[in-house]
């Protein structure tokens, strides 16, 4: 940062707030993932327009998006809003260096959208870990095995794009089967050898908007050992999965030989912050910690034995499956989970209005329920759901 760019002083948040912050409420059949409509901050959504509060400027802002053609409805009144974003940073007077940031974050998105959109119906899997690994580490064979035997199974691998494990992950899955996600560090971090002339190939500024499309993206999690990089994205997984703020996903910790680097560290897991009564037992079901390669893909592979998908509508939680549970099955479902439900059962049901409004998954089977906040629980329910599933070739939804 320069002089030019000084960093600017906190600015305090404006209270009550300006009933121009309020956005246009969302059509039905939005899809908010595991975050029902109650939770949501602020509780229901106002309808005010969004606007700049200057109306001339928002009837220029209205002319230009009444240009677009072909453009869904609900489309274009987000672009609306992402512009409109963009003028009252101006207008409100944000500084150079708050306006550079959300340029760049911007761009970065919009760029990481265009290079995954090609591959969109096949799942993916991020693999974490350090970069500091060499080739001849059990570690390194390890991510490499996992990610050859992956991609062999039609997986796609997104990695960092550096050297140890990264460059593990690229070397495994070849560059046809991988995505490099890198980040553009003060010293020099160039992409490994593996993903450096690939088209998949992002170069990111900010940790956060890398983060973002790692999870955006990502089907299912490896880590295996790492530094303080590794362990924040470990936190920062489990964090959003367990608050509901990221979909479920299988979170595979993979230990390679000899190491025990995930055990010791459950162990503090289990000590000090569960002992503590910082997180609940069930969260612990979040994860899984595999020893070998194989162990890694079959718990995977598992997690979307029968589980698809899910999303709430309402206050409902809807999860989508590609065999229902008969009524045996059902009845001993709903006796064994019976702490997860608010009130009410699960119950086998049709797609919903909002489901149909989308055309969101409706070839699959799906149950419905009213649910705790207890996502470790949750887990467990779709572990128990696979395990009463026949095998199948299902995969994850589309990103």
């Amino acid at each position: 940062m320069t002089n030019e760019d000084p960093i600017p002083p906190p600015r305090p948040y404006r209270f009550p707030p300006d009933p121009h912050d309020y956005a246009e409420e969302e059509e039905p059949g939005a899809i908010e993932p595991l975050e029902p409509a109650s939770r949501r901050p602020g509780g229901p959504v106002s309808r005010r327009i969004y606007t700049t509060g200057i109306p001339g400027l928002d009837s220029e802002v209205s002319d230009l998006i009444a240009t677009l053609k072909d453009v869904a409805s609900t489309d274009a009144a987000i672009a609306r809003e992402i512009i409109t974003s963009a003028l009252r940073l101006v207008t409100q007077h944000a500084s150079r260096g708050e306006l550079k940031l959300v340029n760049a974050a911007l761009k970065e998105f919009a760029y990481s959208f265009r290079v995954f959109a090609p591959y969109r119906h096949l799942p993916k899997v991020s693999i974490f870990g350090s970069a500091r690994v060499s080739t001849g580490d059990l570690a390194y064979i390890a991510t490499r095995e996992f990610a050859a035997e992956i991609a062999r199974r039609g997986w796609m691998v997104i990695t960092g794009a550096g050297p140890g494990i990264m460059a593990a992950g690229h070397e495994g899955a070849g560059a046809e089967h991988s995505f490099g996600a890198n980040i553009r560090l003060p010293a020099l971090n160039p992409a490994n050898a593996y993903i450096a002339k690939d088209g998949k190939l992002i170069n990111f500024k900010y940790f956060f908007t890398r983060k973002v499309t790692f999870l955006k993206e990502s089907s299912a999690f490896v880590l295996l050992p790492g530094g303080w990089g590794t362990l924040d994205e470990t936190f920062e997984l489990l964090t959003l999965v367990q608050t509901g703020k990221s979909d479920l996903h299988p979170i595979v910790l993979l230990e390679p030989e000899g190491s025990t680097y995930w055990r010791d560290w459950l162990r503090f897991i289990q000590e000090d912050v569960l002992g503590r009564g910082f997180i609940l037992e069930t969260d612990l079901a979040l994860f899984t910690i595999a020893t070998t390669p194989e162990e890694a893909v079959e718990e995977i592979e598992s997690f979307y034995r029968n589980y698809h998908s899910a999303r709430f509508v309402g206050e409902r939680l809807i999860l989508r499956l590609h065999h229902a549970p008969d009524t045996e099955a059902l009845a001993r479902l709903n006796a064994e989970f019976a702490d997860l439900l608010h009130h009410g059962d699960l119950e086998v049901i049709e797609p919903t209005p909002p489901e149909v409004h989308d055309n969101d998954a409706l070839d699959l089977a799906r149950i419905a329920f009213y649910p705790r906040h207890a996502y470790g629980r949750l887990r467990q329910l779709i572990d128990a759901l696979n395990s009463e599933a026949p095998a199948s070739e299902a995969t994850p939804p589309k990103s």
